[in-house]
């Protein structure tokens, strides 16, 4: 990927689907900083979710709008950034889409089965397993969002990189 244009890339989907581990090691193989969505949560986003209450939209918008000024004061640095955030609605992608630089979306995503198997070897994370349901319930296609590749996470973490890093350096995708 050219550094010429900075790229804002978010690694989304559902609680569990692999955000953190896929997003750090596409930025470790492109050489740029990666952030993790959660460490922009306000404390009492934490605790509605650790309470097993699913965040509303007025919960996400400030979120979200934390998540895009530190990708803005990132990029403006001339610098790409891959960040961690579920961005499972449509306007919150878009939301992430007002950032004035190149965004990508890959959207990991597996069977509900296949992920809350996962989060059942996650312990201590403040998302509690209860909330699947919901995030998939929340989760809206990603089908015509041209700047979304859907990769499967059934598949081992270096394919579903590799097939990330294949599409984001590819000339349609890349400065």
């Amino acid at each position: 990927m050219s550094e010429r244009t900075p790229k804002l890339i978010v690694a989304m989907g559902v609680s569990g689907c692999g955000k953190s581990t896929i997003g750090t090691a596409i930025a470790s193989a492109l050489g740029i900083p990666f952030a993790d969505g959660d460490d922009f949560h306000s404390e009492s986003n934490r605790q509605k979710m650790s309470s097993g209450q699913s965040l509303t939209d007025a919960d996400r918008t400030p979120w979200l709008s934390s998540i895009a000024n530190h990708a803005t004061q990132t990029l403006e640095q001339d610098k790409s950034l891959v960040v961690a955030c579920s961005a499972l609605k449509k306007s919150y992608r878009d939301q992430l889409r007002l950032v004035p630089f190149d965004v990508r979306f890959v959207h990991l995503h597996a069977p509900q089965s296949v992920i809350a198997a996962r989060q059942a070897n996650r312990p201590g994370h403040f998302m509690p397993a209860g909330l699947l349901t919901s995030q998939y319930q929340t989760l809206e296609p990603t089908d015509n969002e041209p700047d979304v590749l859907s990769l499967s996470v059934e598949r081992d973490i270096d394919t579903t990189v590799e097939s990330a890093l294949e599409w984001l350096t590819y000339p349609s995708c890349s400065a």
